[in-house]
C-alpha cells in the first residue's frame, strides 16, 4: 500500500469519509470566487439593469404644477377650504375637464391643496406631462372656485378667486429618471449575483487551487500550464507539430521531467530511458492534452521521444477517439520532429518503441469508478487533473485503485490553472527516494527493492 503524505495549509479542504470541510469564506477568498465567476455576476448585473430601466419605463417620472387661490380677507377658517378644495365634490367636478381622463381615486392621490397664507391656498397636481399637471391643477382650481361660490358649498358661500393660473411644471426628467432606476437595479443585481454566486460555490466540492488538488491526496503539482482543446483528429496533429509553451511553462515542463527521472539529452543518450503514464478522469477532457503536450515538449529537447495511447476501458475510449485517430493517421506526417513518435496500443502492456528513451502513455479511467489496472504499467504514473474539473473524493479514488494495483501516483500536472490561484501545490519532501521500503515483517527487518 502507499501511505498518503499529507502537508498543511491554511484556509485549505480535506476529504475525510468522502466528504469536503469547507473552507471558511473571508474576503480574499470571496473576492476570488467573485472574479472566477464574473460572468455570472455581470449577468446578474445587467438583468438588474434592464429590469431598473424597464420599471422607469413603466412608472416615468411625475411632473407637479401648482395653481394659486385668493380666498377674501374675512376667511377665518382656512383649513376647512384646505378640505373642501380636495373633497370629492370638487374632484369629481374637475374629472370632466381633464385629458387624459383619470379615476377619481388616481385624481385624489395626485393632487394636494395646502394653505401658503390666511387667505392664499395653493392647488398642486402631478402629472406624466407638464401639460397634463397644469391643466388637472387648473381644472381642480377653477372646481373649487366654482363649488365654494354656490350656495350649496359644504363650508358656505365664499368668494374665492384664482390669483396666478398653473404655467409651468416641475420634476425629475425621464433620462436622469432612467439614470437612477437603473442605476439601482444594477447594483442590486451585482449584489445578488455576488450572493448567489458565493452560495453556489461553497456548494462546489471542485478543486481550482493549486494546493487543494495537492492535499487531497498529498501528491506534488509538478507542472501547471495552458493546454490546448483540439475537438478533431486535425487539431490534435497540428498540436503534434506546433506545440511551443512559453518559457515559464517549458520550465515547469522541464522540472517535471527531471522529477520523474528525465534531465537532458545527454541522459537520455544512455540507458534504457524511462516510461511515464500521464492519466486523467473521463469527466476531465480539458486534462487530455497534458500528456501529448509533455511528449511534444520533450522531443523538442532533443529526447527521443513515444505518444502512446493506451488502450481505454469502456465508455472512456470516446474521450481518446480523436486522438487514437490522429496518431494513427499522423505517421507520415513530414512536419514532426524526427525525435518524436507516436502510436497507439491495443494491449494493457507496454510495448518499447525502437529508440525511444521516453515514453509518454496517455490513460483515461472513469471517475466514479477508476479502473487503474486496466492500464500500463510504466514507471511513474502521474495524474493530468483541470483546476475545477475533479473532487478530491475522485482524486483520492483514483490514488486508492493505483494503490490496489500496487502502483502510487508519482506527481500532478494541472491543465488551465485558475488565473487568481497563488498557490504552488508544493509538498514536503519533493525528490523522489531512489529506493522503496516494503512493509515491515513481525520480525522488525526491512526489505528495500531498488526501481
Amino acid at each position: 500500500m502507499v501511505g498518503i503524505r499529507r502537508a498543511g495549509t491554511r484556509n485549505a479542504s480535506y476529504p475525510i469519509g468522502g466528504e469536503v470541510i469547507e473552507q471558511p469564506l473571508d474576503l480574499r477568498r470571496s473576492m476570488q470566487i467573485v472574479r472566477r465567476h464574473k460572468a455570472v455576476v455581470v449577468i446578474f448585473a445587467a438583468l438588474g439593469l434592464l429590469a431598473g430601466v424597464g420599471y422607469g419605463v413603466v412608472r416615468p417620472p411625475m411632473l407637479t404644477s401648482s395653481t394659486l387661490v385668493a380666498l377674501p380677507p374675512s376667511t377665518h377658517d382656512t383649513a376647512t377650504q384646505v378640505v373642501v378644495a380636495s373633497s370629492e365634490p370638487v374632484l369629481a367636478d374637475a374629472l370632466r375637464s381633464i385629458q387624459p381622463a383619470v379615476p377619481l381615486e388616481t385624481l385624489r392621490s395626485r393632487v394636494q391643496v395646502k394653505s401658503v397664507t390666511f387667505t392664499v391656498l395653493s392647488i398642486s397636481a402631478q402629472g406624466k406631462t407638464a401639460a397634463q399637471a397644469e391643466g388637472t391643477a387648473n381644472a381642480v382650481a377653477n372646481s373649487y372656485i366654482a363649488y365654494v361660490r354656490t350656495a350649496n358649498s359644504a363650508a358656505g358661500k365664499v368668494h374665492a378667486q384664482l390669483l396666478q393660473r398653473a404655467t409651468t411644471a416641475s420634476g425629475t426628467s425621464l433620462s436622469v429618471r432612467l439614470l437612477v432606476t437603473g442605476g439601482f437595479g444594477a447594483l442590486l443585481g451585482l449584489v445578488l449575483g455576488v450572493i448567489v454566486t458565493l452560495a453556489i460555490s461553497r456548494r462546489d466540492r471542485r478543486l481550482r487551487g493549486r494546493d487543494e488538488i495537492a492535499n487531497a491526496i498529498g501528491v506534488p503539482i509538478l507542472a501547471s500550464l495552458p493546454v490546448a482543446h483540439p475537438t478533431d483528429a486535425g487539431r490534435w496533429a497540428r498540436l503534434f507539430e506546433d506545440y511551443a509553451p512559453s518559457v515559464v511553462h517549458a520550465w515547469q515542463l522541464r522540472n517535471a521531467l527531471r522529477y520523474l527521472g528525465q534531465v537532458d539529452t545527454a541522459t537520455a543518450s544512455n540507458g534504457d530511458g524511462f516510461s511515464v503514464t500521464v492519466l486523467s478522469l473521463s469527466s476531465d477532457r480539458r486534462a487530455l492534452a497534458l500528456g501529448p503536450q509533455l511528449a511534444v515538449f520533450a522531443a523538442s529537447l532533443g529526447i527521443p521521444t513515444a505518444l502512446v495511447i493506451g488502450p481505454q476501458q469502456e465508455p472512456e475510449a470516446n474521450v481518446t477517439a480523436a486522438l487514437r485517430t490522429a496518431c494513427a493517421t499522423s505517421q507520415a506526417s513530414s512536419r514532426r520532429s524526427d525525435m518524436l513518435q507516436v502510436a497507439v496500443a491495443d494491449q494493457g502492456d507496454i510495448v518499447r518503441q525502437p529508440g525511444a528513451k521516453l515514453i509518454v502513455v496517455v490513460a483515461v479511467v472513469d471517475a466514479r469508478a477508476p479502473r487503474v489496472a486496466d492500464t500500463m504499467h510504466t514507471g511513474s504514473l502521474v495524474l493530468g487533473v483541470s483546476a475545477g474539473a475533479v473532487t478530491a473524493a475522485e482524486l483520492a479514488g483514483v490514488a486508492v485503485s493505483a494503490a490496489t494495483d500496487g502502483r502510487q501516483v508519482d506527481g500532478i500536472l494541472v491543465a488551465d490553472p485558475d488565473r487568481a490561484d497563488q498557490t504552488t501545490g508544493r509538498v514536503p519532501q519533493l525528490g523522489r527516494s531512489a529506493h522503496r521500503k516494503m512493509p515491515t515483517r513481525l520480525t522488525g527487518t526491512t526489505t528495500e527493492t531498488t526501481r
